[in-house]
């Protein structure tokens, strides 16, 4: 029996909906697949607009664009997080200012961001860590108060939210993704939400190499040409159709997850209690989408163990990222406001277990074992 970290889920019509794309003579973007890809989302999330990217690398790119920075602006964001969030901003001469995390959900610490604006500061970028939302009442009033823009980092949000309203849909822009350890899949995918209809032109804009190109196929000019900047962020249809497969089963998806993710937290509530790891916490107002389940172990030496020994026995959990503050690049590019210190404790305790549809006939033996190694640690 091996249990891997992620194995990707299909529902069976993929394919099918690959032939059909083909079928249409349309493999580039925007085709039929994309279009209903789009409808789905602004209908699921409120969004004005959604615009399907090959990445939600692509999606950050693309708002850091729209975000109108100039070199040496500044855009405030946590340290623990995927270097994706960062770069989109440094490629565009900006420097990422890197706030701590809370100790509950590893999101960005709301308390602390307000201290960290400059003059400089041009935005604010919310990463909903583990598909749990961050405090985005809060980050909104402190963005409305001194004129910023919020992207959210949605990357790990799709299906989830914050008070009744999806992820990626509260700030001015948001990100999303489909990469193959998500939820939803289309191998890499991502989307930009246009939550700002102000922005929304704009955006169709540079996602089309910044070229009016959509306005052109929609009628509203008789010819198409460069007018801004951007590049090629539109995904192939046939990953548009692969995608579309997964939306039409959203739903189901997310069900089957939040059972896994509510068995691991049942496991594991003995556990916690008698000191031996920290469980996730969801706010009573967060909506999640079992993206992630995690324990948060003593230290690195317990994670390291804890890793080693389940390997040893072919189950394969994994760390996450590392801090970008502490990486070459982020010393390099970016800074850090104040003391990091959740943010650099906890990234050296985390330790993130198997979760795919279809882990459930191991349920049994994968509780077993861990339980086991749990107790051995500690």
């Amino acid at each position: 029996m091996i249990i891997p970290f992620n194995k990707p889920y299909m529902t069976g019509k993929e394919l099918w909906y690959i032939a059909q794309a083909h079928a249409n003579g349309h493999l580039a973007g925007d085709g039929q697949f994309t279009k209903q890809c789009s409808a789905w989302l602004e209908a699921r999330t409120g969004a004005s607009k959604a615009l399907l990217t090959h990445s939600c690398t692509a999606a950050l790119e693309m708002a850091a664009i729209l975000a109108d920075l100039q070199p040496g602006d500044e855009v405030i964001m946590p340290s623990y997080t995927f270097v994706s969030t960062a770069n989109a901003f440094v490629l565009r001469g900006a420097v990422p200012v890197f706030v701590d995390i809370c100790a509950d959900t590893l999101n960005i610490d709301e308390t602390l961001i307000e201290a960290a604006i400059t003059e400089k500061t041009k935005a604010i970028v919310p990463v909903h860590y583990a598909g749990v939302g961050c405090e985005m009442d809060a980050i909104m009033e402190i963005a409305r108060r001194h004129g910023l823009l919020v992207i959210e980092d949605a990357a790990q949000g799709v299906m989830a939210s914050y008070k009744g309203r999806a992820l990626g849909s509260i700030g001015h822009l948001g990100c999303l993704s489909f990469h193959e350890t998500k939820n939803i899949i289309s191998g890499e995918g991502g989307a930009l939400l246009i939550n700002d209809p102000e922005l929304a032109e704009r955006a169709e804009i540079v996602r089309e190499k910044g070229t009016n190109r959509s306005l052109f196929f929609r009628g509203q000019v008789d010819k198409y040409t460069w007018v801004d900047i951007g590049s090629s962020y539109l995904p192939s249809e046939l990953v548009a159709a692969f995608l579309w497969a997964q939306m039409e089963e959203a739903d189901a998806i997310t069900q089957r997850r939040l059972g896994l993710w509510n068995s691991y937290h049942r496991w594991f509530a003995a556990s916690e209690t008698a000191g031996m790891c920290q469980r996730p916490t969801i706010p009573s107002h967060c909506v999640h989408n079992a993206h992630m389940y995690y324990l948060l172990l003593a230290d690195l030496t317990a994670r390291t163990e804890f890793i080693a020994r389940l390997k040893a026995r072919e189950i394969h959990p994994v760390f996450h990222y590392i801090p970008l503050h502490s990486a070459t690049a982020g010393q390099r590019y970016g800074r850090a406001h104040g003391e990091l210190t959740n943010t650099e404790q906890l990234s050296e305790c985390l330790a993130r277990l198997p979760l795919w549809l279809g882990l459930e006939e191991f349920q049994p033996e994968v509780e077993r074992m861990i339980s086991g190694v749990l107790a051995e640690i500690g």
